[in-house]
């Protein structure tokens, strides 16, 4: 007599989840235990962990030759997180369960040897998946419990071990609902600013190339000598720029979720802010292995990518921003697919003007004229090209230092920036674009038209700048940007003659 079940669970790729049947046959014949559709190594492992967790959790399964069927076939499956489905299968194949308990109930969690049910990651995309598919309940790890209810609309229980599971769905003792409100938890908090503007001295030029980096979303370098605040002027940057809307949470915090690098609240809730140290390599920087992952571009989607001391990282490393910074997104081809990663980042760097850091200060600065060159062209010009502001941060006086003159604050700041991303929701909506930064070139002329001066005035700087046609598109992105911090319409010789002082000095191209 042939024992049938089927339970659902599902299967990551990349940032994205695929619905998985996990069909469960126990017959008579000689006694095994066989996995079949498309399996990683780790998945096969299950059948090991899964009857020991079962014989530990006081489940007896008589000895006969079982079939687990991975269904569709042309999916690879990896990870650890088909455990619990495959021990609920045996348990309804085997009778401990009704068939009729698991027809709308999404499963999925590893299992340790005693029948705990372990974290796994992704679980915030697999409960969301789950609820488009139709499922009226999901049944995770308690770990993962927080994240899993943030997705309304679809009962979710957290549950430790696999006894719990048991008896959860026999109705003998229910496991707890887990339901977190999105909305309320970011209304909750503040913006939560440590790091402040007003700590800084001076830079006005660095502080104004933020606020304006803040407000259209443009990638910024900042060029200084060590110690000027470089630094301290990027990291304040998330300080200034919106929380993050509902969507965009949820959004952000799938990534992170695949990635386990989710907070115990089950979700994100400030804009990511992401450093990578300069040895990185390009897979970690844009994503890949065996199995992609998201790396620190896609980690940083909806937030900012910080890269100190930009010239050290990698020539290879560097290039991979490229098609990330003009699509947002990253793509990845492996022999089982090609994998898509979110990765739509405010881009913002510094550096140094040589390799001593002193140039053009020739009474510090011992580097020759070919190692500066050899330094600064470590950044290749398509790259810069895609930087839409360029601020030098300068040293400061003694006197700046140490002035008792109070300095704009974050919150300041961040209430003009504010304003001026209400200017753009409110143009572009209906559109798809989001801000000035992702403005397609095709509709420059709709909003950002020129009046006669300032064409002549933009065609002067086209040609004694040399500039390619990227950056000049950029520049007028920029300067659409610096007229909505004004609340100005009209895009002005004023806003452009201040986009233009944000192109690298010619020292540093």
């Amino acid at each position: 007599m042939n024992l049938y079940s089927k339970v659902y669970t599902a299967a990551l790729s990349g940032v994205q989840c695929r619905m998985i049947s996990v069909e469960t046959d126990v017959s008579e014949g000689l006694p095994m235990f066989s996995m079949v559709g498309y399996l990683a190594s780790e998945v096969k492992e299950a059948q090991d962990r899964v009857k020991t967790a079962l014989r530990n959790s006081g489940f007896q399964m008589q000895p006969k030759k079982i079939m687990v069927n991975l269904a569709p076939a042309d999916i690879r499956k990896s990870g650890s997180g088909y455990d619990l489905p495959i021990a609920v299968a045996l348990l309804a194949a085997n009778h401990y369960l009704p068939q009729e308990s698991l027809e709308k109930t999404f499963f999925a969690g590893e299992l340790g040897l005693d029948g705990s049910i372990c974290r796994i990651p992704g679980v915030l995309g697999m409960v969301l998946e789950a609820k488009r598919a139709g499922f009226d309940s999901c049944v995770i790890p308690q770990e993962n419990a927080a994240e899993g209810g943030v997705i309304s609309g679809i009962s979710v229980y957290g549950a430790s071990t696999l006894r719990d599971v048991v008896e959860h769905l026999l109705s003998v003792k229910k496991l707890r609902q887990v339901t977190i409100n999105i909305e309320e938890s970011l209304c909750t908090q503040t913006s939560g600013i440590e790091e402040d503007f007003a700590d800084i001295r001076g830079q006005e030029m660095a502080k104004r190339a933020a606020e304006i980096a803040a407000a259209g979303m443009h990638n910024l370098l900042l060029t200084g000598t060590p110690g000027v605040g470089k630094t301290m002027v990027a990291r304040r940057i998330p300080g200034i720029l919106p929380l993050l809307h509902p969507d965009e949470a949820l959004e952000v915090s799938q990534i992170h979720s695949v990635a386990g690098t989710l907070p115990k609240e089950g979700i994100l809730m400030r804009r990511p802010f992401r450093m990578p140290h300069h040895t990185i390599t390009a897979a970690a920087l844009a994503g890949g292995g065996n199995i992609p992952q998201p790396g620190e571009i896609s980690l940083a989607h909806r937030g900012v990518l910080y890269l100190d001391e930009l010239p050290e990282f990698s020539r290879e490393a560097l290039e991979i921003l490229r098609q990330p910074m003009e699509e947002g997104e990253v793509r990845i081809s492996r022999s089982s697919g090609q994998y898509v990663f979110p990765a739509d980042f405010m881009l913002v760097a510094s550096r140094n003007p040589c390799h001593c850091g002193y140039y053009p200060d020739r009474t510090r600065c011992t580097c020759t004229e070919g190692e500066i060159r050899s330094y600064l062209h470590k950044i290749s010009r398509p790259l810069l090209d895609r930087i839409d502001l360029h601020a030098e941060v300068r040293p400061l006086s003694y006197e700046e230092l140490s002035g008792s003159r109070k300095e704009e604050s974050s919150s300041e700041i961040r209430a003009r920036v504010l304003c001026a991303q209400e200017i753009q929701n409110r143009r572009y909506q209906g559109s798809g674009i989001r801000f000035n930064s992702s403005l397609p070139a095709s509709q420059l002329e709709r909003y950002c038209p020129l009046g006669r001066e300032e064409d002549h005035f933009m065609q002067q700087v086209y040609e004694t700048k040399k500039l390619t046609a990227r950056a000049c598109h950029r520049m007028l992105r920029v300067a659409r940007t610096i007229a909505d911090l004004e609340g100005s319409e009209r895009i002005s010789i004023r806003h452009l003659s201040e986009a233009v002082r944000y192109r690298p000095a010619k020292f540093l191209e």
